[in-house]
């Protein structure tokens, strides 16, 4: 990848924190004058503009620990993302400038403007790469801007998909199938996507884990969703016990489709 990814140092700033944490409106009826779509032909999405997922990675050299966001935490915006619907296509991230210890990695930001108008599902892929000799995880959403081998399939389409293509890793992080998924997420089942991101940390490993797709370890579920409810706070599994939830470093981004 870089220089051997390194994991970020929560302790000086957010160790704290760490230790404190255990932790309608009514459709109007269709009109009889207004023909559904045709047998086997699919809805027209609802959604309108451009999705603009910004993908920021930070690291913490004297711990060689990872971390990523996609939306703005809760509670610590030195770790902002600029991820929104707007109509124009965005290509650089927006990244927080970090806390000092925890450092922005410009090569593995990233952001994918995803026309919300291409198609009926928001298929969101996350790839969970990990590194065994250092206990490092980093999360992609979107392909780095810097380096392909840390790409996901995240797109629009007509297609709901179930499983995530995700890059091979640099050979030292390597693709981590427990924590990795996909969300297929119905653009025309309501008014907003809602962007759950959970954040765990593990205080024994010095080693933090993001999550906003729920993959086949669902101790790390999030719920991120599509529904006409604007969401406000994020909904996480519990973790494992080693890696527990950080409140501040996690948040929800409640996003219009139109």
């Amino acid at each position: 990848m870089m220089r051997r990814t390194a994991k970020l140092v929560w302790r000086p700033v957010l160790a704290g924190a760490v230790g404190v944490c255990a932790f309608l409106g009514t459709a109007a009826p269709a009109s009889a004058a207004t023909p559904g779509p045709a047998k086997g032909q699919e809805a027209a999405p609802a959604a309108s503009g451009y999705l603009n997922l910004h993908q920021c990675s930070y690291y913490a050299s004297s711990l060689d620990d990872h971390f990523s966001t996609f939306v703005t935490p809760s509670a610590d915006n030195r770790y902002a993302t600029g991820t929104k619907r707007s109509n124009t296509a965005d290509t650089t991230a927006s990244c927080g400038g970090g806390n000092g210890n925890h450092v922005p990695i410009p090569v593995l930001h990233g952001v994918k403007a995803l026309n919300l108008a291409g198609g009926r599902y928001l298929n969101l892929q996350q790839c969970d790469f990990y590194r065994s000799a250092s206990t490092d995880r980093f999360t992609t959403l979107v392909t780095p801007s810097g380096d392909g081998r840390y790409s996901t399939g995240t797109k629009v389409s007509n297609t709901p998909e179930t499983s995530p293509t995700c890059g091979t890793g640099n050979g030292n992080h390597v693709p981590n199938p427990g924590l990795s998924g996909v969300k297929a997420l119905d653009l025309n089942a309501g008014r907003y996507v809602n962007l759950h991101q959970c954040v765990y940390y593990s205080e024994r490993l010095k080693s933090h884990l993001t999550s906003v797709v729920t993959a086949p370890d669902n101790r790390y579920a999030t719920g991120t969703n599509v529904s006409n409810t604007a969401d406000t706070k994020p909904t996480c599994g519990p973790g494992n016990g080693d890696y527990v939830l950080i409140p501040i470093l996690s948040g929800v981004k409640s996003i219009a489709l139109s």
